[in-house]
């Protein structure tokens, strides 16, 4: 009976060791990247004031926003004393999204959060600065005022 026992304990060992499963098939960790939609949050890299804002509408089309696209937004946190306050309607241009695009030279872009600079609804800038990277394919999109005061251009 002994001997029984070790040949199931061995069978059980080398079940164990031989089921393996690939790091990038774990669909617990990974995260499905796609459009900014109803109810994305966003962070706001300008100076107006907003520090968080949850997309209501994509003013782009069915599927959702892409870089350099308008969206309109419900401020949800804001510093104390900005140019807007929490839960004011604001109008933002995306300027930074987690979905990959793709560039005519055959490189993709993908940043690491969706971020927005807010605008008014004629499309001028509400902040004075704007924070960190920006893509280059703004200057397609007609927002070369945000080339011009951004930190970083990609």
């Amino acid at each position: 009976m002994g001997s029984l026992g070790n040949n199931l304990y061995e069978g059980v060992n080398s079940s164990v060791e031989s089921v393996t499963r690939p790091a990038h098939c774990d669909a617990i960790s990974q995260q499905i990247r796609t459009f900014i939609q109803m109810r994305t949050n966003l962070k706001v890299v300008d100076n107006s004031g907003a520090k968080r804002v949850m997309c209501i509408q994509s003013l782009r089309g069915k599927k959702g926003a892409r870089l350099g696209d308008m969206i309109i937004g419900s401020v949800k946190e804001a510093q104390p004393r900005g140019k807007v306050k929490k839960g004011e309607v604001v109008y933002g241009v995306v300027v930074r999204a987690a979905m990959k695009k793709g560039r005519n030279d055959g490189s993709e872009i993908q940043f690491d959060d969706n971020a927005i600079v807010l605008v008014n609804n004629k499309g001028e800038l509400i902040g004075t600065r704007v924070f960190g990277p920006v893509p280059h394919e703004l200057r397609k999109k007609k927002h070369l005022k945000i080339l011009a005061l951004a930190e970083h251009i990609v």
